[in-house]
């Protein structure tokens, strides 16, 4: 017997779910994951209450900030606007995976991920399918001969990382410029 889904969200408490987990990103990117519930209820514009409706605990907020980081990797890995060849569809999965807000939270929600992700069946599994999709994209660019084949997408993923991640010394702009310009040195390393 499996159980109901969840009844589909009203308008506003879609809204106010969007907006609870676009804060919750943007500090716990900046600052981790001990960042006060309360600041992130702040941040994204609504009670404590709300927050507290939506997601119980600390643990059931960075979950879904991680399900949802993964859904959306998965979601672009496997979209192709127009046929794409195998270099442009890693191309465009690889400035997604450097986009600096994403980075900087990845790099926040590693060490969580690392205490918690095998514990949880169905976050193992998106972490999984999102492994297993960049590869896919790896090696189409590289059957298709356009990617150099002594690299494969955990040393990619490594790379992104490395590169994607927020640099203090710099603005926020800057730093994005600085990552969106390392992120083509490496593409360009990346070419057969």
């Amino acid at each position: 017997m499996t159980a109901n889904p969840a009844p589909p969200l009203r308008a506003d408490a879609r809204r106010n779910r969007e907006r609870l987990l676009a804060g919750a990103a943007t500090l716990i990117s900046e600052r981790g994951a001990d960042v006060p519930m309360e600041e992130i209820a702040q941040h994204a514009g609504v009670g404590v209450g709300t927050l507290y409706r939506r997601f119980p605990d600390r643990h059931s907020l960075i979950r879904e900030l991680a399900a949802d980081m993964f859904r959306r990797g998965i979601a672009i890995a496997e979209s192709d606007p127009g046929g794409l060849t195998g270099w442009d569809a890693l191309v465009r999965l690889v400035r997604f995976c450097g986009e600096p807000e994403l980075g900087a939270l990845a790099s926040a929600l590693r060490p969580w991920l690392a205490e918690h992700r095998d514990a949880d069946a169905d976050l193992r599994d998106l972490t999984m399918t999102w492994l297993d999709r960049f590869e896919r994209t790896v090696r189409r660019a590289q059957e298709e001969g356009a990617m150099r084949t002594d690299i494969d997408g955990a040393d990619l993923l490594n790379f992104i990382s490395l590169v994607s991640c927020r640099m203090p010394e710099l603005s926020a702009e800057a730093s994005r410029d600085a990552t969106a310009r390392y992120l083509e040195i490496v593409l360009d390393g990346l070419r057969a």
